[in-house]
């Protein structure tokens, strides 16, 4: 237990560490847009515009996403409400706070990693480039703005790649079924 305990304290101080939360300026600003940026609800929204507006290549990228992302939410809160690890204290990140008390794991995180593992899969490779730059990132800020802990952030990482690995091998047998009970309903298809 010890050994547990100090590996606790040294998520606790790295973490701390890395904070910028409190201290005005580009990194705080930085820590801001990319923390923000693995929003569910920008996620969603965006998804469904680009599945509105899409051409059958995008619409089919924007269903797997989004499919997959609300699987994940649930197994991410599921994990969440059972652990019950409280977030670090600060300030910042209220709306997070007040919705959501608990950290591990961390949301952000398996969200932007899952985003990137499908985007690898589905293409273009320059979108899955940047995908793999920004997931990173987005978990760096969730621990810079003090949401988060280090470990949150890897356990978060390593539950959305792995559901997104799993999700896959599973997604042909989900969508088509999807799309064949669709077209004998309303002739229409997801994509």
């Amino acid at each position: 237990m010890q050994f547990i305990y100090r590996l606790l304290e040294l998520d606790r101080d790295w973490s701390y560490a890395l904070r910028v939360a409190e201290k005005p300026g580009l990194l705080r600003n930085m820590g801001m847009f990319f923390a923000h940026s693995g929003d569910s609800w920008f996620w969603g929204l965006g998804l469904i515009i680009l599945w509105a507006l899409g051409n059958p290549a995008w619409k089919e990228w924007a269903v797997h996403e989004l499919f997959w992302i609300s699987i994940l939410a649930v197994l991410v809160l599921t994990l969440k409400f059972t652990i019950r690890r409280k977030r670090p204290a600060g300030d910042w990140g209220a709306v997070y706070r007040n919705t959501d008390p608990h950290s591990f794991p961390s949301g952000h995180a398996a969200r932007s990693f899952l985003v990137a593992v499908f985007g690898s899969m589905l293409g273009p490779q320059w979108l899955a480039v940047i995908l793999w730059i920004w997931a990173p990132l987005v978990s760096l800020a969730r621990v810079a703005m003090g949401v988060h802990y280090i470990s949150d952030v890897i356990a978060g990482a390593i539950v959305g790649i792995v559901t997104a690995l799993i999700g896959w091998q599973f997604s042909p047998a989900i969508f088509t079924y999807i799309n064949a009970a669709l077209a004998s309903i309303s002739g229409a298809r997801l994509w």
